[in-house]
């Protein structure tokens, strides 16, 4: 999306000034088109006056000459030609005039109004009207700088507090008085992205703080183990248990790295590879392997054969986490089922259970659950927050379900896919 960032004061004063300028030259021109409609309209009216003034006196025996000498006025003029030749009465000599001719009694009367007046008047109007309208438009625009400036003042308020925040200065809002206003909705719409960006940042913090402290503790036991085996004689009994420890301890670094890893791949969104996958096969496949980890664990697939489109490897990852997540919440006398089903599949175990406060924060990143799953352990607190994070990528979503006894993850999947 590119933005034009032109000056949004100088847009809107330039706007409603050539708003302004339209209006007030259409205005100019109705009213000029109006005063010489009226006008023609007068001068019309002047001039039928007349005609029936010397048709009334001519039908009362008043000669034609005394009918032209009473008619003609400062505006009219009346001439009359006689049937005889005679022509009584002048013509107006110059100007402007408008002249209507009738026959009253064998005699032509030719009425002439003046439209002079008229005309001046009119180009007067017109100056006066030119005039205010240039005015109106400079008080206009100078009024406009003012008003546009106030009228944006909050744009300016919003500039200046991301400004503060990007130097550093986090909290600022704007807390709009009302949110039913554009500029109101802008305003809550800012404060809730920063709201979002500085959350986010203090989870990140938060995060690599956690991610350097949990690191810090197998790398200071690879340390410790490692400075003690090198000054250990070469016959010390304790060096098979000190190498054992440095295997340990390396390991658990490994599997912190390569969770954070996939953590990081997720966040960046890595490529999927799209492949066929009979999610009854995954869990038989988990089965199986849990089997050879723990012969004696009780653990069992069942359901429907259902194959989605996706990456097979990440999905294996989900369920691995899930499974060992409830092998280590159930203990080595708990069972867990895995059931696949037209939508997905869920991981159900018989161990102490999932508080209801806890069903949404748990997959978050490097949560523990105190009673279940701690250091000592190996986990790393990250599994769920991989899990959920690849079954998302693929569209689908991963949610703790409420159950009566033990803890129900439930994992649905898109099944409407296509492999490209």
């Amino acid at each position: 999306m590119n933005l034009r960032t032109v000056s949004l004061r100088r847009r809107v004063a330039v706007s409603v000034v050539l708003v302004l300028f339209v209006v007030l030259v259409a205005l100019v021109i109705l009213v000029d088109r109006l005063f010489q409609g009226q006008s023609s309209r007068d001068v019309d009216f002047v001039l039928r006056d007349a005609e029936q003034r010397a048709v009334t006196q001519v039908q009362k025996g008043v000669p034609p000459r005394l009918v032209a000498q009473q008619l003609t006025k400062r505006n009219i003029h009346v001439t009359v030609d006689l049937p005889n030749g005679t022509k009584v009465g002048e013509a107006p000599d110059g100007g402007q005039y408008e002249k209507k001719a009738r026959n009253i009694n064998g005699a032509k009367f030719t009425f002439y109004a003046d439209t002079e007046t008229i005309s001046q008047a009119q180009v007067r109007l017109r100056r006066l009207l030119i005039m205010m309208g240039i005015g109106a438009i400079v008080i206009t625009g100078v009024l406009m700088i003012w008003v546009v400036r106030r009228a944006l003042a909050p744009l300016d308020a919003m500039t200046s507090l991301a400004q503060a925040i990007a130097n550093g200065h986090r909290g600022g809002r704007l807390n709009p008085s009302r949110t039913d206003t554009e500029l109101g909705r802008t305003a809550a719409a800012f404060d809730g992205m920063l709201d979002s960006l500085e959350g986010s940042e203090q989870r990140t913090r938060r995060f690599v703080a956690d991610a350097a402290h949990e690191l810090r503790t197998p790398i200071t036991g690879v340390q410790a183990v490692a400075e003690a085996l090198v000054q250990a004689p070469v016959d010390s009994p304790d060096r098979d248990q000190m190498s054992f420890l440095l295997v340990r301890e390396a390991r658990r670094a490994g599997r912190l790295v390569d969770d954070l890893l996939a953590l990081a791949q997720l966040d960046a969104g890595y490529e999927m590879q799209r492949e066929s996958v009979d999610l009854l096969g995954l869990a038989e496949a988990e089965v199986a392997r849990t089997r050879f980890v723990a012969p004696d664990f009780d653990i069992s697939a069942e359901g429907i054969s259902v194959v989605v489109v996706g990456d097979g490897q990440r999905l294996a990852q989900v369920l691995v986490n899930l499974v060992d997540n409830a092998r280590q919440a159930a203990g080595p006398q708990g069972s867990v089922r895995i059931r696949v089903d037209a939508t997905g599949f869920t991981v159900s175990d018989n161990g102490p259970g999932v508080p209801e406060a806890e069903r949404e924060r748990i997959f978050d990143r490097l949560v523990r659950l105190d009673d279940a799953r701690d250091r000592r352990s190996g986990g790393s607190g990250l599994g769920l927050a991989i899990a959920r994070g690849v079954v998302r990528a693929h569209g689908g979503d991963l949610t703790c379900e409420p159950s009566d006894s033990g803890a129900v993850f439930r994992v649905t999947l898109p099944l409407n896919q296509s492999p490209s």
